[in-house]
């Protein structure tokens, strides 16, 4: 399974760290940046994560800034990207089985490192359960060819 991931400045350190624990459990990590501490704009390096999963590069993503709300608002804008800030092991769970999330958006200033990587693994491994939820996951599909009508 391959994973996309980025972070800006705030979210760093925990990318960083991630990546190579990631990797260490046998995924394989595309790591889209930052490449340091210094200041960023988070939907510079977002936009990477966002568009390797529309262009099935890779077939989830990890967005990482201070709180997890600026990327996830920012990835959520484009079209076939359902992305989770997630906050703790039960949300990373029900996110992926009830809505389908392809992206998992952490807190660098507030999600731990061995937390983090649990959220991810789980993310990752759990399954979309579909039924009532398909109902719900085509409404926001539907809802999203008002803004790209074309498909």
């Amino acid at each position: 399974m391959k994973i996309s991931i980025a972070s800006d400045h705030g979210g760093f350190e925990l990318k960083s760290w991630l990546v190579d624990a990631l990797k260490g459990k046998g995924f394989e990590v595309l790591d889209r940046g930052t490449t340091s501490i210094e200041s960023v704009d988070y939907p510079d390096y977002a936009k990477f994560v966002c568009e390797d999963i529309q262009n099935g590069v890779c077939e989830f993503g990890v967005l990482i800034c201070v709180t997890g709300i600026g990327m996830s608002i920012y990835a959520n804008k484009f079209k076939g990207i359902r992305a989770a800030l997630v906050t703790n092991l039960e949300s990373a769970y029900l996110t992926r089985q009830h809505n389908n999330s392809n992206i998992i958006c952490l807190s660098g200033k507030f999600t731990s490192k061995e937390d983090a990587l649990k959220y991810v693994e789980v993310f990752v491994s759990e399954k979309f359960e579909g039924g009532r939820h398909s109902r719900r996951v085509n409404k926001i599909i539907e809802k999203e060819k008002e803004r790209w009508p074309e498909n």
